[in-house]
């Protein structure tokens, strides 16, 4: 099985509703992202695939939520915008963008500041 990464990042504004401390208020952070795809076979060129494909694919995903108030968009409406939401919402919007017969999303990693992270991942 081999397993590729790309890392990116996008910029946005959230709060935490019912958050007890500073969270609760409007706040940006320049998050960083790592998606991770799985595949078994390689193409006719020795790679899951073009790295530049992959970018591309993840970049279409991200301006969606780029510069933007992300407690303002639909996929925030009934669930705070923390780590671990963006992380599961970028995960299954590249999965359904991106799966395809020889590779799929495997994780997705968001880290909105130096030494904080949340991760998806794939059921087994």
């Amino acid at each position: 099985m081999y397993e590729i990464g790309v890392t990116t990042d996008f910029s946005s504004a959230h709060h935490v509703r019912g958050h007890a401390g500073k969270c609760a208020g409007p706040h940006g952070h320049n998050w960083a992202v790592e998606v991770f795809f799985r595949g078994e076979t390689l193409n006719e060129l020795g790679m899951i695939e073009d790295f530049r494909v992959l970018k591309d694919g993840i970049r279409r995903v991200l301006d969606t939520v780029d510069h933007k108030d992300l407690n303002r968009l639909p996929a925030f409406a009934s669930c705070n915008p923390t780590s671990e939401n963006i992380a599961r919402w970028l995960f299954e919007e590249l999965a359904r963008t991106m799966n395809n017969a020889r590779y799929r999303v495997r994780r997705v990693r968001v880290r909105e500041s130096p030494g904080t992270m949340a991760c998806y991942t794939e059921t087994p």
